[in-house]
């Protein structure tokens, strides 16, 4: 088969890559962030979150995001699982008009811009 069609243009697009490249995240934190559960994850986020405030979250509405949240972390996990955008809509069950207008809505090029510009290999 060719290879090329094994590589869509999503083929750059990795969160973990992403953040790596930012000094944000290393390989060792990923290994331990793996043995969390999702809803750990989210609350030691939460937690962390709110340190800086004594252990406050007012003001941020985050019940009512949740949904919002939770909408863009699949999103960008869609583009960095899948070769091309229209496989991506397809993983999250919309037709590709839906998925360009939440794509545009996250701004999710955006996300990956530099990583589609300057590539790194890991």
């Amino acid at each position: 088969m060719n290879k090329n069609k094994l590589q869509g243009k999503n083929r750059f697009y990795s969160i973990s890559r992403k953040l790596i490249k930012e000094k944000k995240i290393s390989e060792e934190f990923e290994i331990m962030l793996n043995g969390l559960t999702l809803e750990e994850v989210i609350a030691l986020k939460l937690e962390a979150a709110t340190i800086a405030t004594g252990g406050k979250y007012f003001g941020f509405p985050i019940w009512h995001s949740m949904r919002d949240i939770v909408k863009d972390a699949v999103l960008k996990y869609a583009l960095s699982a899948c070769r091309t955008k229209a496989e991506a809509a397809n993983f999250l069950g919309l037709n590709v008009s839906e998925f360009r207008k939440i794509e545009k809505k996250y701004n999710t090029d955006n996300y990956f811009k530099e990583m589609v510009d300057k590539p790194a290999i890991r």
